[in-house]
């Protein structure tokens, strides 16, 4: 289909195009709110500065697609492939994503405010300061994921994958990760005050410098992790197991650290509670 028959089409009322063949079709900075691209062929194409709020693109095949800019506010993308896509600056608040495909997109600066990413494939995906409050994505494969300065404030992170990924200097307040895999994981700097980990697994994760001020890593593994000169205020460390891990100038005043587990941790210059226990 040549793109002057779907605009037509569209400007007469249609917004059925299930299935169609629109490989490297360009449609950028047109205006399709609410078109049907349910399981259509859109790879390549583009739709930069596109506006598709509410659009569906359910199954619809989008690598290496160029939505740069566009909007996809409450769009349906669940089980979507976008492998490889552009989507830098595109705003997906509240949009459906459940079971959808980003592996190695470019979500740079991307808006997903209360999205729902359950389920979704973010592996090697570069999110860089981009907008994730309130964002569900319980169950995410995150693997190797750039989310350097992100915000994630209020989102949901239980039982994800996000070992290898880079948060460093994002916002993680309030944020619940239990369960969640954060194997080498890099926080450095990062804001997780108030953030529940219970559970997780963030073996050999670097936390240094990181903000933990009343936060939750109670029944966590930390071993070999790295929370040098990290603010561990009020955290909850209980039965947490920091087997190895550097707490050197560690700030761990009125922490609850009663039956973690800090054997052969460096506690050099670190700042502990009084009268704490430990295993």
């Amino acid at each position: 289909m040549h793109v002057e028959e779907l605009l037509n089409q569209y400007a007469a009322g249609v917004r059925d195009f299930q299935n169609a063949v629109l490989v490297g079709i360009d449609l950028s900075g047109k205006d399709l709110r609410g078109i049907d691209f349910r399981r259509a062929n859109l790879s390549q194409a583009n739709l930069r500065g596109a506006d598709f709020s509410s659009a569906n693109f359910r199954e619809t095949n989008l690598t290496q697609a160029d939505l740069t800019q566009s909007t996809l506010i409450e769009a349906n993308l669940i089980s979507a492939n976008l492998a490889q896509a552009k989507l830098c600056d595109a705003d997906l608040s509240r949009a459906g994503l459940r079971g959808t495909r980003f592996i190695g997109a470019n979500l740079d600066r991307a808006i997903l405010v209360d999205a729902n990413l359950g389920e979704v494939s973010l592996n090697q995906a570069t999110l860089v300061e981009a907008n994730l409050n309130s964002a569900a994505l319980h169950r995410a494969k995150l693997i190797g994921a750039d989310l350097t300065r992100a915000i994630l404030e209020g989102a949901n992170l239980s039982n994800a994958i996000l070992s290898n990924a880079i948060f460093e200097g994002a916002n993680l307040i309030g944020v619940t990760a239990h369960g969640a895999i954060l194997e080498e994981a890099d926080l450095r700097e990062a804001d997780l005050s108030r953030a529940k980990f219970v559970g997780a697994n963030l073996i050999n994760t670097n936390l240094g410098r990181a903000n933990g001020r009343g936060a939750s890593f109670s029944w966590s593994t930390l071993r070999g992790a790295n929370l040098r000169r990290t603010n561990l205020y009020r955290a909850n460390l209980g039965w947490a197991n920091l087997s190895e891990a550097d707490l050197s100038e560690a700030v761990l005043i009125n922490a609850n650290i009663n039956q973690a587990n800090l054997h052969n941790a460096d506690l050099t210059g670190t700042i502990m509670p009084s009268g704490a226990t430990y295993g």
